[in-house]
């Protein structure tokens, strides 16, 4: 051979591949450690505060935004159908943990907020939420956690961008 490419070629595809199963594997493991962790969110939310994990998101996103979102915004954050959320706010209005308030500017979007005792009862949950995350992620360092964090936060940077 008088090229170096055909070298580099037959080096460059086997090196491929393996990075391919190795990025296979990476997903594999990220998904059976997210199935594993929110499988356990799912069944404590169950059993201590009788919530699913779709109520409690929605709970965190009024949270977050404290002078309320339209349900569009609500669907959007939570990238889940209108419907979806419909539901949960219908439940959530009557158990007094969130309120409908009309939007003053558009008749047709009405906003959805926490009520003080949305406020109480989010509270509750998200405390036990960080301390339940908090032990089931325990064998991972600071160090480890700033690591994934930078990498993970890289990568959806990335795909974000696509």
């Amino acid at each position: 051979m008088t090229s170096g490419s055909g070298t580099s070629a037959a080096v460059t595809k086997p090196e491929t591949a393996k990075l391919s199963k190795q990025r296979l594997r990476l997903w594999l493991r990220l998904l059976r450690a997210t199935r594993s962790v929110e499988g356990e969110l799912r069944e404590r939310l169950r059993k201590d505060f009788d919530a699913t994990l779709p109520r409690f998101d929605v709970l965190a996103a009024l949270h977050r935004c404290q002078d309320g979102m339209t349900m569009t915004e609500l669907s959007r954050f939570l990238m889940v159908s209108n419907g979806n959320v419909t539901g949960i706010i219908d439940r959530l209005v009557l158990e007094g943990l969130v309120v409908r308030v009309p939007d003053k500017k558009d008749r047709r979007a009405t906003f959805v907020r926490l009520t003080p005792k949305g406020v109480t009862a989010f509270g509750e949950m998200a405390e036990a939420h960080e301390g339940w995350v908090d032990g089931l992620l325990s064998e991972v360092s600071a160090e480890e956690a700033a690591d994934l964090i930078s990498l993970l936060s890289r990568f959806n940077e990335t795909q974000r961008s696509r």
